[in-house]
C-alpha cells in the first residue's frame, strides 16, 4: 500500500509547528498605533513644507516688489539726469548771457561801436577760454594751417604756387574738438599745387 493510503492520525494527536503560527493573536492594535504616529509625523512635515514654502512666496513676491520699484527709480533717475545733464553748462551761458546784455546796455547810450566791438570780442575770448577749460572743447587750427581731412570739410579750392604744401587759405565755419574727439569739423577753403601740364612724348 502506498504512502498516500496510509490514514493520519487523528485531529487531536496531529503536532503544530510553535514557530509557524503565534502562540496568541497578533497584536493589532500596536500596529494601528504605529500607522498613526507616522500619519502624525508626515502631516507635521507637510505642514512644515507648508510653511516653508509660503515664506519663500512671501520672500519671492517682496524681491519682485523691490526690483519693480528700483526699476522705477533708476528710471526716474535716467530721466533727471537726461534733463538736467548739462546744467553746469547752461549755468556758465547764463554767465556769457549776461555779459553780452552788460554790452548791449552800455553801447545804447553813447552808440561807439569801438568800445562796444572791444567788448564783444573780450567776451568772445572769455566765452572760448571757458568752454576749453571746463569742458575740453577746443578749436580745431584753422588758416595756414596744413589741410586734414580728419578736421576739415574742403567746400572750396583755389590754386596755390608751385611748391607749396595744400593749406587752408580760408575759414568759413569753425570746427570743434571735445576732448580727443572731432565734434565738428571745419568749412574751409584749400590752396592747391598747381597741375604741370606735359607735353605729349615727354
Amino acid at each position: 500500500m502506498s504512502d498516500q493510503n496510509q490514514e493520519l492520525p487523528p485531529l487531536e494527536e496531529q503536532t503544530v509547528d510553535a514557530g509557524a503560527v503565534p502562540a496568541e493573536p497578533y497584536p493589532v492594535g500596536l500596529e494601528l498605533e504605529a500607522v498613526k504616529a507616522e500619519l502624525a509625523t508626515i502631516t507635521a512635515e507637510v505642514a512644515a513644507l507648508k510653511a516653508e514654502r509660503d515664506d519663500l512666496k512671501d520672500q519671492m513676491l517682496r524681491k519682485v516688489a523691490d526690483f519693480d520699484n528700483y526699476r522705477k527709480r533708476m528710471l526716474k533717475e535716467k530721466d533727471e539726469a537726461r534733463q538736467f545733464a548739462n546744467s553746469g553748462l547752461l549755468e556758465d551761458l547764463c554767465q556769457v548771457l549776461d555779459d553780452f546784455e552788460r554790452a548791449i546796455r552800455s553801447s545804447e547810450g553813447t552808440r561807439d561801436y569801438d568800445a562796444f566791438h572791444s567788448g564783444i570780442v573780450m567776451i568772445e575770448g572769455q566765452f572760448v577760454s571757458m568752454l576749453e577749460r571746463k569742458y575740453s572743447l577746443k578749436r580745431l587750427e584753422g588758416v595756414g594751417k596744413p589741410f586734414n581731412p580728419e578736421h576739415h570739410e574742403a567746400i572750396a579750392m583755389e590754386p596755390a604756387e608751385e611748391g607749396k604744401e595744400t593749406v587752408i587759405v580760408e575759414e568759413y565755419q569753425k570746427g570743434y574738438k571735445l576732448h580727443d574727439r572731432v565734434l565738428r569739423t571745419s568749412k574751409v577753403k584749400v590752396g592747391h599745387l598747381k597741375t604741370v601740364e606735359t607735353k605729349e612724348g615727354e
